[in-house]
């Protein structure tokens, strides 16, 4: 297959090295940190108003989570050899030292939390459950089945100083893929202080959207009423948020202009070009100035519950598209250039390949699945936590 090159360009510069699947690595990322940023408006921030989505935020956290390096892996070579940079660290790594921030968010931080959060409730179950759920409920226990005032207390005051810790972790965890991208100087698409904290803010943007979007959906399949104040609490965060995201992308746009430095001539072709559909239309007008606006709205008019759902509901999902669209404009936009500014090549997106179309799809599913059994396993309705004691141990 022929790919459509314009200009010079170098023979390693006409295929693109980092395809769909590096896209998917930044924006699970995302929704795994801002997942766990709304949850902790509740623990933390003692905003009531978001405590029915507090559980479902911790579990979606941790589907995302489990699934994020799987792009990583799918994209090696040799996948099994990924294991060698815990074995023989590469401080001088970038990419290799990522792997052990993600290992302290999900064992030090997410997975202890969800315990100390969830002991309780697995403690009962494994005293009332039978068959094999009393087994793996036994082993979630850990061998812990105190339930006792001042072991629970205990359990509430670590859990809530694992949360202190697990904000700036969330922000380090995607904060750090941003620096990924913006300390790699020899592209000027990526090479930008800012990229860090748009790339936070963006998360912080589209796990907010994507927890307020499940709730509305589990909810709903439920049969039960959604807690519009709950709803509404969101949308608010979410409109402040998206805000300071869209200011910041904005900010960074104005200083490339202002500096016009020698790659902005290409930059420039690039948006008028290339990438005008995906990064105006998609990323910006749809994905962001709509969403802003429909939320905006909800501030400002008094709307009746039904609408404010239906606007809620339509402006998390533009939220979601437009939130991918920044990060395929950054992943793939920024390889469609020569480095000589000279030259620009196409992606052409396979279908049916280790690195296609349908891995993709399939891995934006997979989270999903693990989700519904995190549910099964662990229910986050409040309803569901509300078990009578059976036994305690002093």
């Amino acid at each position: 297959m022929a790919i459509p090159v314009e200009g010079f360009m170098y023979p390693n510069e006409v295929e693109l090295q980092w395809s769909v699947l590096i896209v998917l690595y930044p924006f699970i990322t995302g929704l795994v940190a801002g997942a766990f940023i709304l949850a902790s408006l509740e623990r933390v921030f003692r905003v009531e108003a978001v405590k029915p989505t507090y559980r479902l935020a911790l579990l979606t956290a941790l589907a995302f989570l489990l699934v994020a390096p799987l792009p990583l892996q799918l994209h090696l070579g040799h996948p099994e050899r990924s294991l060698e940079m815990y074995l023989t660290p590469h401080r001088s790594s970038a990419m290799a030292m990522f792997g052990f921030v993600y290992l302290w968010y999900l064992m030090a931080v997410l997975l202890l939390e969800i315990w100390l959060d969830y002991r309780r409730d697995i403690v009962l179950k494994s005293q009332t459950s039978k068959g094999a759920a009393r087994l793996v409920y036994r082993a979630l226990t850990l061998g812990s089945s105190n339930l006792s005032e001042r072991s629970l207390h205990i359990d509430e005051r670590l859990g809530y100083f694992i949360t202190l810790i697990g904000i700036p972790s969330a922000f380090l965890l995607h904060g750090y893929v941003g620096f990924i991208f913006g300390s790699v100087k020899a592209n000027p698409w990526w090479s930008s202080p800012l990229m860090p904290i748009v790339f936070i803010f963006s998360a912080m943007v589209s796990g907010i959207a994507a927890v307020m979007l499940l709730y509305m959906l589990s909810t709903r399949l439920r049969g039960r009423e959604i807690d519009i104040r709950c709803l509404d609490k969101i949308a608010q965060y979410l409109l402040y948020t998206f805000v300071i995201d869209f200011s910041l992308e904005m900010l960074d746009l104005l200083q490339r202009i202002y500096e016009a430095d020698e790659s902005f001539r290409s930059l420039d072709f690039m948006v008028h070009t290339r990438l005008w559909k995906s990064q105006v239309i998609v990323q910006i007008l749809l994905g962001t100035v709509t969403p802003i606006v429909l939320l905006g709205l909800t501030q400002v008019v008094k709307l009746n519950d039904v609408a404010r759902k239906r606007i809620y509901a339509l402006a998390g999902g533009l939220t979601l598209i437009g939130i991918f669209a920044m990060r395929w404009n950054v992943v793939i936009g920024g390889q469609l250039f020569s480095k000589s500014f000279l030259g620009y090549t196409t992606y052409k997106m396979s279908f049916a390949t280790r690195e296609g179309l349908l891995t993709a799809i399939a891995l934006m599913i997979l989270p999903f699945g693990i989700l519904w059994v995190l549910v099964k396993l662990l229910p986050p309705w409040q309803e569901a936590s509300s078990l009578p004691a059976v036994r305690t141990e002093a």
